[in-house]
């Protein structure tokens, strides 16, 4: 059995295949669509150039057409770094918070912050470490850590240092011990193991450590840090400190954060940045079933648009005119016309049957599954008069199915998996056949 990773629906999707401003038939995991591509290529340049506040992206097209393929690969586009949120429709309605307060935070999850901190540490390998014992102050026939000694060593000096039992007892919980490097922050005493030196044998012979360098330089210098965390990551730091019962008992899995929290933190991030100690990372959040958020949703998603900490908004349905959720009125998607003013509309259409070829062959090698000819020709038949997500469903168990003759996925493995995995289609025709069996 070879090893067994989680393949995503669109993991294989690295950015929009545009060259030039021309979409490849056939580039960083996209297929087809080309328009939508080229439109989706422009809003980057947009969102590049600060173009697009007030704004948001409304992908609208069939079921299976790629549209949530579209929003991955804008993100990619972005930045490696850039914040993704995805968000179906019907996840705001949530019991424990509030339908704003869902959206809130699906927002200020899409927006990423880069602190930088330049702090003075003590760097090196560990090279002797001695821990002095004294009397617990509570037990006397315990003995604890009360300080100790520590050698640090780099490419150009050695130096021993008199550490207290705080920084003795992280060393002792972190399992440092001798060949290690380190760091230790001069302000605050954290330790932070970094890895085992290379060229410093382990007493183990099989040992998790990560090897590293040695350190170059002084031991005690000013370094760089640079993080990045989310505002809403911000957010849930200085709500819990605020809270002393979220400290005592840990904080539940979804709560709502106070707005003097967020107030103090978009107060904090705007003077980090003015600083120059950090920088936003505006994403993108992603809403796909859009037509299942309500007229509320549409119109906090309205005002958020307009904010100064907004990400970049994608919507996504592929519904035609239905009811607005919260409202008697019909509208285009099930959308109000004043948020539809506020987005540029992409649409996406029907795959041709050669387009369906490249998208199953990619999926294929994305998942490890080794089509014969025939066994492909199938696939493609039934994502066109099926659908192409009913295709691409059928590779894993028509996989499995193959291992047992031990060969590649045949013609008759797929018929096999499709007699036993049925279509959209064929389960409302089975409804229709046999409705009245069924309970109502």
């Amino acid at each position: 059995m070879g090893e067994r990773t989680r393949v995503g629906a669109h993991s294989h999707i690295r950015g929009l295949g545009v060259r030039d401003g021309e979409p490849l038939p056939v580039a960083d995991g996209l297929v087809g669509q080309v328009e939508a591509r080229r439109a989706a290529w422009l809003v980057v340049q947009l969102i590049k150039a600060g173009k697009m506040a007030g704004r948001g992206v409304l992908l609208v097209g069939p079921p299976g057409t790629g549209k949530t393929a579209l929003a991955v690969a804008i993100a990619r586009e972005l930045g490696p770094e850039t914040p993704f949120m995805a968000l179906s429709g019907s996840e705001i309605y949530s019991a424990e918070v509030k339908k704003t307060e869902v959206l809130m935070q699906a927002m200020r999850k899409a927006i990423g912050v880069r602190i930088r901190e330049r702090r003075w540490i003590y760097e090196g390998v560990v090279e002797k470490l001695e821990v002095m014992y004294g009397r617990h102050p509570l037990n006397p026939y315990a003995e604890v850590p009360v300080g100790g000694t520590i050698t640090l060593k780099t490419d150009r000096e050695t130096r021993t240092l008199r550490v207290d039992s705080n920084i003795i007892y992280q060393l002792l919980q972190r399992g440092v011990s001798e060949g290690d490097v380190i760091w230790i922050d001069e302000e605050t005493g954290r330790v932070t193991r970094v890895g085992r030196a290379k060229g410093y044998a382990s007493e183990y012979d099989i040992s998790p450590k990560e090897l590293v360098e040695v350190p170059s330089g002084p031991i005690y210098k000013e370094k760089e840090f640079v993080y990045t965390l989310t505002l809403h990551d911000l957010d849930e730091m200085n709500a819990r400190s605020e809270s002393l019962l979220s400290i005592l008992f840990g904080s539940p899995a979804q709560r709502e954060i106070p707005p003097d929290v967020r107030a103090r933190v978009d107060k904090l991030v705007k003077e980090w940045v003015e600083s120059g100690r950090a920088e936003l990372l505006p994403g993108v959040l992603f809403i796909d079933d859009a037509h299942m958020l309500d007229i509320e949703a549409f119109s906090f998603l309205s005002r958020a648009m307009e904010s100064e900490l907004s990400p970049i908004i994608i919507l996504a349905t592929n519904r035609g005119f239905t009811r607005i959720r919260g409202t008697d009125v019909e509208a285009p998607h099930g959308m109000p016309l004043d948020l539809l003013d506020r987005l540029l509309i992409i649409k996406t259409g029907e795959y041709t049957p050669e387009e369906i070829r490249e998208i199953i062959k990619i999926r294929a090698h994305e998942e490890g599954v080794e089509l014969e000819e025939e066994a492909l020709n199938e696939l493609v038949r039934l994502g066109v008069e099926r659908s192409l997500r009913y295709a691409v469903q059928l590779l894993a168990p028509a996989k499995i199915v193959a291992e047992r003759h031990g060969g590649k996925v045949t013609k008759k493995d797929v018929e096999y998996v499709s007699r036993l995995f049925i279509s959209t289609n064929e389960s409302a025709r089975y409804l229709k056949e046999y409705e009245d069996k069924f309970l109502r």
